[in-house]
């Protein structure tokens, strides 16, 4: 997310360009800053048709669906949106708040100051499924997707849900590119979404070697050729920047030939695994929202599996 300072000029910044590039700006609003990407979509002149939204449902929202979604849409100022995410599987216990109200935060653990875990409601999380199904049955959402779901919580998805998620939006990145999970979300049909495709600040992926040497021979940036590479393993990358130039950038694709692609490939897969993103440890109790180190619940194992 964008802070509200740098949110609405970088909105207006990207109108002239590509309605692909607007695009880029906009999903992921976060309800500190949907005011302002609204105003900015508002004073793009940019037909509601050629932009593409994306916003989350909060872990403090996941008893609030219909709630949450209308006032999106309100601070948007739109009707509708084009896809919206369950954040994580996980639940907050939201903060009190007069009957009807939407709560902003959720509520705190004293001694450690983490978020408080509604473990019912996590364990539950296809019952908020169910809710979100229903704004699509609205017409208040196109198409709705999941964030942050690992194999077997996907499967006990699929097997109840009524609507399909489109993507899973996941950290993918070369130092984590979870390659189990990327090719069991194409077997299924969902398209696996990469958060943080160029690593987290201070995870400097575009100038590994192997990197490096594929960017010069192309002549473009060490991005480029990481944004290329998971486009060309099937993934829809969504580099984030506050710098329009680096996002005029980063919408740049190059041809990676296929001895490159094993090259990168191979490149990733000896890379030490560098998780960036969990919140397992967030909340109180703990959670383990990915079970990675789970004997038979973790991502390849569950692949594996019919």
């Amino acid at each position: 997310s964008h802070t509200s300072s740098k949110c609405l000029p970088l909105t207006s910044s990207s109108t002239p360009a590509p309605p692909s590039l607007l695009s880029v700006s906009v999903p992921g609003s976060r309800p500190r800053n949907e005011d302002e990407v609204g105003e900015g979509i508002k004073n793009s002149g940019v037909p509601r048709e050629d932009i593409w939204i994306t916003s989350k449902l909060f872990e403090f929202h996941h008893n609030h669906v219909r709630q949450a979604c209308q006032d999106t849409l309100d601070k948007l100022g739109v009707k509708y949106l084009d896809l919206y995410l369950m954040h994580w599987n996980i639940a907050f216990v939201p903060e009190d708040v007069p009957a009807g109200q939407l709560p902003r935060n959720s509520k705190k653990d004293s001694a450690t100051g983490k978020h408080l875990l509604d473990l019912e409601t996590t364990e539950n999380f296809t019952k908020v499924w169910s809710e979100m199904e229903k704004l699509v049955d609205e017409g208040l959402v196109k198409n709705i997707g999941i964030s942050n779901l690992s194999i077997r919580r996907t499967k006990e998805l699929l097997k109840s849900c009524r609507i399909k998620p489109v993507v899973n939006q996941v950290e993918l990145s070369f130092t984590f590119p979870q390659p189990e999970l990327v090719a069991w979300l194409k077997k299924q049909d969902i398209l696996p979404q990469a958060y943080s495709p160029l690593g987290s600040t201070g995870a400097s992926q575009a100038s590994l070697s192997v990197v490096d040497n594929i960017a010069k021979k192309h002549g473009v940036q060490g991005a480029n050729v990481l944004i290329s590479w998971q486009v060309a393993r099937g993934c829809n990358p969504l580099p984030k920047s506050v710098t329009p130039a680096r996002i005029e950038n980063n919408i740049k694709l190059i041809d990676l030939s296929p001895e490159e692609l094993d090259e990168l490939e191979k490149g990733a897969l000896a890379q030490t695994p560098k998780k960036v993103c969990d919140q397992s440890d967030l909340v109180v109790p703990s959670y383990d929202i990915f079970e990675a180190n789970h004997p038979t619940n973790n991502d390849k194992v569950q692949a594996a599996q019919a």
